[in-house]
């Protein structure tokens, strides 16, 4: 055990890399900042606030995945993600950083600026008082309802992820004896069933509804907010996948081995099909049912400027991933969940901006240099900052007692 790789040195290339995302990516912030945000233009204010939003949502969310992976597989009593466990927490800490800045952001577009200059939310406006749709809507659909809502699904969500990656680092302290131990993963399932809650009751239910879906506040899917979820998810496990890859790269997570590597392509096999599923479900319903007010969600999309990217999503989160990585020897492969990885999170970024831009801006697709800059920043921020947590302790909790059962895991 004493022989293990274990403490995590950032290469200054990685980290060079990162500051220049970082670089780049807060230069063309500050350029969209001056051209669109500071424009007299309210569509282009719009525009540039509502790229702004989705890829804080989206990065916040996918970063929130991995303590749900972490929570779900510690409800399970499932110890075979042990020998690379500490990838996912400290993805799961961006969430203190990346929750923090969308947490900003939506708190100016609703309660500061509350559609005077910026027209996403139209239950904002002042004409929504006298909607009788949206009248039946304003229990929930108003800036207070929102703003202490979000407020409370972050914060949770960084509390209870903090009590785990606490919890978690306990276990490197030195050896536990049985009763300690069984104490230890009490702690464990307790708070990982405080999270799983949390987080069924926001992003599996009300955050998609109030971030996303309010946007279109005269349409509703019952199924959005698992879409989103499915988003997430596989984008959450991508991510994981990619930092498992590079710490072996590197020669770390030496118990880490093809047999984990099946396991998360697995999850990033299943919940692609499970997207597809929901995105089949919703359109296919809606399509099927040929009520305009429920057409009306997906006839820009479908016929309009926006088809391209539409279904440009199912072949990538979908066809892709079917076609790549249904056999075996593809979720084995570092080169292949690489590629895929990258690509999956490419794909649901790009479904993310048509959830949010294809609401806003329907006559014009307004993809750009602004919407790849933002992105740019933000990956850059996960890469810096994950790499900083990675270091901070041991990158396998040593005296965990499910340790052994994720060195001798078979799949």
């Amino acid at each position: 055990m004493a022989s293990i790789k274990d403490h995590f040195e950032m290469p200054s290339k990685s980290r060079t890399w990162s500051l220049a995302l970082i670089f780049i990516g807060a230069l063309l912030l500050v350029i969209g900042f001056v051209t669109r945000g500071m424009s007299s233009d309210e569509n282009d204010k719009t525009i540039f606030w509502g790229t702004l939003m989705y890829n804080s949502i989206f990065f916040t969310l996918i970063c929130n995945a991995s303590m749900f992976f972490i929570c779900a597989t510690t409800l399970a009593m499932g110890g075979w993600q042990m020998a690379f466990r500490r990838v996912p927490e400290a993805i799961s800490k961006m969430v203190i950083i990346l929750g923090s800045v969308t947490w900003l952001i939506l708190l100016y577009i609703v309660v500061i600026d509350n559609n005077k200059d910026i027209h996403i939310f139209h239950w904002l406006s002042d004409e929504s008082k006298s909607d009788p749709i949206l009248k039946g809507k304003l229990g929930f659909l108003n800036p207070t309802f929102f703003f202490i809502w979000t407020t409370l699904a972050i914060g949770l969500w960084i509390l209870l992820g903090a009590r785990m990656r606490k919890l978690s680092s306990e276990f490197d302290e030195g050896p536990i004896d049985a009763e300690q131990g069984k104490s230890l993963i009490w702690k464990n399932t307790v708070t990982a069933a405080m999270f799983i809650v949390w987080f069924a009751l926001t992003v599996a239910s009300t955050i998609p509804w109030l971030w996303l879906m309010s946007i279109d506040a005269h349409w509703y899917s019952t199924m959005y907010s698992w879409y989103t979820f499915a988003s997430s998810f596989v984008s959450g496990m991508a991510l994981v996948a990619l930092w498992v890859i590079y710490l072996k790269n590197k020669g770390y997570l030496e118990y880490t081995n093809e047999e984990h590597l099946h396991d998360i392509g697995k999850f990033m096999f299943a919940f692609s099909i499970f997207w597809t599923y929901l995105w089949f479900s919703q359109y296919m319903l809606i399509w099927y049912g040929n009520i305009p007010e429920e057409t009306v969600y997906f006839k820009h999309r479908v016929q309009g400027p926006y088809k391209g990217i539409f279904f440009l999503n199912l072949i990538i989160n979908f066809v892709c991933p079917l076609l790549i990585l249904m056999k075996r020897s593809a979720k084995r492969n570092y080169t292949l969940v690489t590629f895929m990885a990258v690509l999956i999170i490419f794909g649901h970024w790009i479904d993310f901006y048509q959830m949010v831009l294809g609401s806003i801006s329907k006559e014009e697709v307004t993809l750009n240099w602004l919407d790849f800059g933002i992105a740019a920043l933000y990956i850059g921020v996960i890469i810096f900052f994950v790499g900083k947590e990675l270091a901070r302790k041991p990158l396998v909790p040593k005296y965990h007692p499910f340790l052994k059962e994720s060195i001798i895991h078979h799949t």
